[in-house]
Formats: structure tokens, sequence, C-alpha cells
């Protein structure tokens, strides 16, 4: 599972081969989640409040990003690093 960005001890990650809809994944501590790329919607699971604010501000700025990553892990690309948030 290809790590893409890391902020604020929050790793954000994306699988080859996953299914539809397209979507990323975020864990923080034991705490995991998964975010839909259309509308940033938790499709699974849950994180602390403060981390999921976080994780939604930085997906929010990276959309084109990680459409493109969401498009190169369907097609078996190399997945290209996100700058995290500051």
């Amino acid at each position: 599972m290809p790590e893409i960005c890391r902020f604020f001890g929050i790793v954000v990650t994306m699988y080859y081969d996953d299914h539809s809809p397209p979507h990323f994944h975020a864990k923080y501590g034991t705490s995991r989640v998964v975010i839909g790329l259309s509308d940033f919607t938790v499709l699974r699971g849950e994180l602390p409040p403060r981390a999921l604010g976080l994780v939604m501000e930085w997906a929010v700025q990276h959309r084109a990003e990680l459409v493109d990553n969401w498009t190169m892990a369907r097609s078996k690309q190399p997945l290209k690093s996100i700058a995290p948030l500051e």
C-alpha cells in the first residue's frame, strides 16, 4: 500500500487494485478511515475529529493530485508523493 503523504502523525495511502468509488485511506494511531474523492465523504471507519479535520483540509487542497494518483494506481503506475499540510 503506497504511502502518498504523512503529516501530524497522519499517514495517507492508496492501494493498487482497490475498488470503486475512487478514494484514499488515512490512518492516525489505531484509527483508520476511507474517504471518497468525489465529495470527501467518509466511506468507512473514523478518525478523531481533529485528525479528520486536518485530513479534509489537506484533501481539499490536493484534490487534483489525489485524482491523478487514483488514475495512476488503477493503471499500476507509481504514485506521486503529495505535499503535507503545513
